[in-house]
C-alpha cells in the first residue's frame, strides 16, 4: 500500500495541470508516462518501424484492466465504446424481453436497448432498482456511478435481487473504475471506457463477459476476433477466439499504448488509496458548499458532486481557470488523484464571491 508521501510524489511526477481541473467525469488528465508512450507510438508509425510493441500493449492493457476488475483476462474484450458493447448485449435478447434500467442513466447504457424497438425497457429511480427486479426481468442495466450526479448504485443488493429472479446483470463502470473498488466478477456483463477515471486516451472501452460468453454473438467481429488473428485477415473468420477476445474490435493501438501506462499508475497507487483521496476531497467540497448555503444532490461516498442551480457558473469558472461541467443546470465537480485540498478551496472561494 502506498504511503501518503509516496502517493503525493508519484502524482506530482505525473501531472502538471495548468488549470484547477475538476472535470474527470468528462475526461481524465493524461499522466506524463502516458503522453510519452503516445509520442513513442506516433514515432513508430512516422518512422516506419515495426509495431510489435503496440500489440503487446493491447494485451498488457487487457490484463491490467482484468486485475482492476477482479476477473481473468480471458473474460475481457477490448472494444471502442460502451455503446458498442451495449449494442452487442441488446442484440442477444429475445423479442419482448424486459430490460430494467435506472431513470436518466447515461445514454450509452440505455439507448441500444431502446432502438431495438421490440424490447420492454422499464426505467425506475436508481434507489429502487434492486427492489424493482421481478419475475420476467431478463436483464438489469445500470451505471455503477451516475454520470449526472455521482450517485452510487447498491450493486450488491442488485446482484442478489437479480439472482433471486433469474435476471442477468450489466454494469457500466465508466464513472467508477479507477476510484471505486470494483468487483466485476459478480455480474454477467460489465463495461468501462478508458478516458475518464482510468486516465487513458479516448478510443477504447473494455467489456467483461462470463466464461461461457452469456449467449452473446460477436456481431462486430473482425480479424482480431480470430483465435489466430493474423491467419484471419481474409474471408470469414473460421475459428473465433476461445476467450472474450472474440468480442474485440480493431484495436486503437495508440490509445492502448498510452492506456497501458495509465493503468500501471493506478495499480501502483492502489484503488483503495485513490478512493480515500478522491472521496475526502468530495466531502470537503460538500462541507464547504453547506457553509455557503448550497445543498448538493445526495450522493454519499461519491467522488462526483453536483450542485443544483450553479451550472450557469461554469463559463465564468472556466475563465477563472477552474474546469467543471454544467449538467442540466447543475454544477458538476469530479475529484481525482491529481486534485488537492487547495483545488477544492479555490472552487469554493470563487463560488463564494
Amino acid at each position: 500500500m502506498e504511503t501518503t508521501e509516496t502517493f503525493g510524489s508519484l502524482v506530482r511526477a505525473e501531472f502538471t495541470p495548468k488549470t484547477t481541473y475538476l472535470n474527470t467525469a468528462s475526461n481524465g488528465l493524461l499522466p506524463a508516462r502516458t503522453v510519452a508512450a503516445l509520442h513513442e507510438a506516433a514515432l513508430l508509425r512516422a518512422e516506419g518501424r515495426p509495431l510489435t510493441s503496440l500489440y503487446e500493449d493491447v494485451e498488457a492493457s487487457r490484463a491490467a484492466y482484468a486485475r482492476l476488475a477482479g476477473v481473468p483476462a480471458t473474460r475481457v474484450a477490448v472494444g471502442a465504446s460502451v455503446a458498442a458493447h451495449s449494442g452487442v448485449i441488446a442484440a442477444s435478447l429475445p423479442a419482448g424481453a424486459e430490460v430494467l434500467t435506472a431513470e436518466d442513466d447515461f445514454t450509452s447504457v440505455l439507448n441500444p436497448f431502446h432502438v431495438r424497438g421490440d424490447l420492454k425497457v422499464r426505467a425506475v429511480p436508481l434507489e429502487r432498482i434492486a427492489e424493482s427486479v421481478r419475475p420476467g426481468t431478463a436483464l438489469v442495466a445500470v451505471s455503477a456511478a451516475q454520470s449526472a450526479d455521482g450517485r452510487v448504485a447498491d450493486l450488491p443488493a442488485l446482484r442478489e435481487a437479480a439472482r433471486e429472479h433469474g435476471a442477468r446483470t450489466y454494469v457500466d463502470f465508466s464513472q467508477s473504475a479507477g476510484w471505486l473498488p470494483m468487483d466485476a466478477d459478480g455480474y454477467d456483463f460489465s463495461a468501462a471506457v478508458s478516458f475518464k477515471w482510468l486516465l487513458g486516451p479516448h478510443g477504447s472501452a473494455f467489456l467483461v463477459v462470463p466464461e461461457d460468453f452469456g449467449g452473446l454473438t460477436p456481431l462486430l467481429a473482425g480479424w482480431v476476433a480470430g483465435e489466430q488473428p493474423w491467419d484471419s485477415c481474409y474471408g470469414p473468420v473460421t475459428e473465433l477466439a476461445h476467450s472474450a477476445r472474440r468480442f474485440d474490435l480493431t484495436h486503437a493501438l495508440f490509445t492502448l499504448a498510452g492506456l497501458r501506462r495509465s493503468l500501471d499508475l493506478i495499480e501502483e497507487l492502489g484503488v483503495a488509496a485513490v478512493h480515500a483521496h478522491d472521496v475526502a476531497l468530495a466531502d470537503r467540497f460538500r462541507a464547504g458548499l453547506a457553509a455557503l448555503g448550497h445543498a448538493p444532490l445526495p450522493a454519499p461516498g461519491s467522488a462526483i458532486v453536483s450542485v443544483p442551480g450553479l451550472g450557469g457558473r461554469q463559463p465564468d469558472l472556466s475563465r477563472a481557470g477552474i474546469e467543471v461541467s454544467n449538467r442540466a443546470g447543475n454544477l458538476r465537480a469530479a475529484f481525482h488523484l491529481y486534485n488537492t485540498a487547495a483545488d477544492v478551496d479555490r472552487l469554493l472561494d470563487v463560488l463564494g464571491d
